[in-house]
C-alpha cells in the first residue's frame, strides 16, 4: 500500500491517510471491508477486480465551474456522462474537471484515487457531493480506493451517507437524467 499523496490542503494541514480514514469510519461504527492491489487509475483498468470485489462499482468526477464552485460527482462506472446535462442538474453553468493541484487543495488526493471518502480532507465543506441514486438504492455495498488507488474499499450505501454527512458534506442526489 502506497503512503498519502505528497502536499497540503487548502487549510495547510497534510491530507489524511488511508489508516486516518480507517480509524474515522471506526469512530463512527462503519463497518468496511478493504482490499489490497495493484494501483488503478481508470474504470477500465479496475475491471479485471470485478471476481474478486462484490457489489457496485463507481467512477468519481471531481468538477468546478467559471466560478470556482466544485463538485464530486459518484455514480456507477456505466453511466454515460454528459457534461452539460450535469452541469444543468447541479445548477452550474460550464463544468470543466478540476486541475490536478486544486483536487490535493481540497480532497486531499491524486488522480486516479478520487473517491467519497476524500469528503475527510475537505474540512472547509468546499466541494459539494453529489451521489447516483441508484447507486445508492441499488446496491447492497459499494467500492471505492480509500485515498489510495491500490486499495479498494467496500461499504454499505447508508453507511457511505452517515460518513460523508459526519464530514459536513450532506450529499445531493442525482437521476439517471442528470447523467445525459
Amino acid at each position: 500500500m502506497s503512503e498519502s499523496p505528497a502536499g497540503t490542503l487548502e487549510d495547510g494541514s497534510a491530507p489524511a491517510t488511508p489508516q486516518d480514514l480507517f480509524a474515522r469510519l471506526d469512530a463512527l461504527g462503519i463497518r468496511t471491508e478493504t482490499m489490497a492491489h495493484e494501483p488503478v487509475f481508470t474504470v477500465a483498468e479496475s475491471k479485471h477486480l470485478r471476481g474478486q470485489l462484490s457489489g457496485g462499482h463507481t467512477k468519481n468526477l471531481f468538477l468546478r465551474n467559471k466560478k470556482g464552485r466544485m463538485w464530486l460527482v459518484t455514480c456507477l462506472e456505466d453511466r454515460d456522462i454528459d457534461l452539460k446535462a450535469l452541469a444543468t442538474a447541479l445548477d452550474a453553468g460550464r463544468l470543466s474537471f478540476g486541475s490536478d493541484d486544486r483536487l490535493m487543495r481540497f480532497l486531499g488526493v491524486v488522480p486516479g484515487a478520487v473517491t467519497p471518502f476524500a469528503a475527510i480532507n475537505d474540512t472547509g465543506a468546499a466541494v459539494q457531493v453529489a451521489l447516483d441514486r441508484a447507486m445508492v438504492r441499488d446496491h447492497n455495498t459499494l467500492n471505492f480506493h480509500p485515498l489510495d488507488n491500490a486499495m479498494t474499499t467496500a461499504i454499505a450505501p447508508d453507511d457511505l451517507v452517515r460518513f460523508l454527512e459526519a464530514t459536513g458534506h450532506t450529499p445531493m442526489y442525482l437521476t439517471a437524467s442528470a447523467f445525459g
